[in-house]
């Protein structure tokens, strides 16, 4: 079975996790700087077979979409250019951040570690791909 891949995505950086091939279980990867996410993508594609990919929708408590949103329409947009075949899904991300945060605390991870932000950013794409599973 192919992979699904998530995104959180950021305008500095953008988190990433995958889940097994099996599809159960999900994975932080790695976080990559924004103007190289292409590219990692691409390279990444070639590598793993992918059969769809989420794409954090951040919004704010009321429902709205947030500031960053026209950001990610901008990569959206990209996405669909550069990768025709590639199936996507917008998945709600309110709060990942602060799960991540929260999950950094729980697991007894130092202070000094929990301020690693590109860490924060793979553990909230590893919630969004977690959430997905749970409710697809």
């Amino acid at each position: 079975m192919p992979q699904l891949l998530a995104i959180d995505y950021g305008t500095k950086r953008c988190g990433i996790a995958v889940t097994d091939d099996l599809q159960l279980i999900a994975s932080g990867l790695t976080t990559v700087e924004t103007k190289n996410l292409l590219k990692f993508l691409a390279d990444y594609f070639k590598k793993e077979y992918v059969e769809l990919v989420l794409i954090g929708e951040p919004k704010q408590k009321d429902g709205t979409a947030s500031q960053s949103e026209v950001y990610i329409q901008q990569f959206i947009k990209e996405f669909e250019r550069q990768f025709t075949q590639m199936p996507y899904k917008r998945v709600d991300e309110r709060f990942t951040s602060k799960d991540a945060f929260q999950a950094m605390i729980d697991s007894g991870m130092s202070k000094k570690k929990r301020r690693n932000k590109a860490l924060i950013d793979e553990i909230s794409a590893t919630i969004i791909l977690q959430n997905y599973l749970y409710n697809p």
